[in-house]
């Protein structure tokens, strides 16, 4: 009989990438997707934290990453000795994690958050009469700390792709478009360009604001994030002007070089059983991984219903 091998990518990866995928979306889709799929491989075009995410709410199925190289700056920034250090010298605080982190990062966490939720999750904590510290993406917890007056200590780790995007190049690329202009932002981008944006939220969230766009078709619309999304933007909404922000004057070109490790030669290789397995997490690091990623679904899961 033969296995049942199914693909998840995401929105940063290439457009022949994701037309190779049973499913495309940002972080929660793909992890609700993975715990659910009837899989016996799962194929995850994307980079390692996620295939490790999909290991941990999937246990029983074979995850294979295609390179083993797709890693994230926010996990090799982190040091997980220093973080359990950091997380023991608040010890009355609830320690809430960017899923954009490692398995050993996730067993040290409390609850898991995704770019789309982690503003109504910390507000709940918060409604509760929770202190709250945030690891590992400074950028995405500075801006919360601005937008709704919270004191959370932060860790200090940075998307590198989102973090070249700058104030500078961007009153550039506004003062020389013609007409309407508007910016979207990811929540990883330095605090500075994210208090120009007409919107911040999640891949997801930035996809379908553009699909919802009820202006002038001949704005134009700059998005700072990585440019895999903007080929969905793109086929969504063919009759706008779409342009990545820039991180310099003139340059539209921020990629993440790990989703890029996602090739067609790779996910094919995958797809075979070659690639990087996830096989390496003990019972115990998924066990206590589970625990805040579960948090975070259950609660989606009710408050998005």
């Amino acid at each position: 009989m033969s296995k049942r091998v199914v693909t998840l990518a995401h929105y940063y990866t290439q457009p022949e990438i994701q037309q190779m995928a049973d499913k495309v979306g940002d972080s929660l889709e793909l992890s609700l997707y993975a715990k659910e799929a009837n899989a016996d491989i799962i194929v995850f075009a994307g980079v390692r934290f996620m295939a490790e995410t999909a290991k941990i709410l999937n246990p029983q199925a074979e995850v294979i990453l295609p390179d083993a190289g797709s890693t994230c700056s926010l996990v090799t920034q982190t040091d997980v000795g220093a973080l359990k250090a950091w997380r023991q010298r608040h010890p009355d605080h609830v320690h809430v994690s960017y899923i954009n982190s490692s398995a050993e990062h996730k067993a040290l966490s409390d609850w898991i958050v995704t770019s789309r939720n982690v503003d109504d999750i910390i507000a709940h904590l918060y409604a509760e009469g929770k202190k709250v510290i945030f690891s590992p993406d400074r950028n995405m917890g500075g801006y919360l700390n601005d937008q709704y007056g919270y004191d959370m200590p932060l860790w200090s780790a940075v998307c590198e792709v989102h973090d070249k995007f700058n104030e500078a190049a961007l009153d550039e690329a506004f003062a020389a478009a013609t007409g309407e202009k508007y910016l979207i932002a990811h929540p990883e981008s330095p605090l500075p360009v994210l208090k120009k944006a007409d919107y911040v939220g999640s891949t997801s969230g930035m996809l379908g604001w553009v699909k919802n766009f009820k202006g002038d078709s001949k704005s134009v619309i700059f998005v700072a994030t990585e440019d895999g999304i903007l080929y969905n933007m793109g086929l969504a909404r063919p009759d706008l002007d779409l342009r990545q922000a820039p991180i310099y004057a003139g340059c539209q070109c921020n990629s993440c070089p790990y989703m890029k490790m996602n090739t067609i030669e790779a996910v094919k290789r995958a797809q075979a059983g070659e690639g990087l397995r996830i096989d390496y997490l003990t019972p115990e690091q998924m066990d206590a991984a589970r625990v805040p990623i579960e948090r975070m679904l259950d609660f989606s899961q009710r408050y998005y219903a």
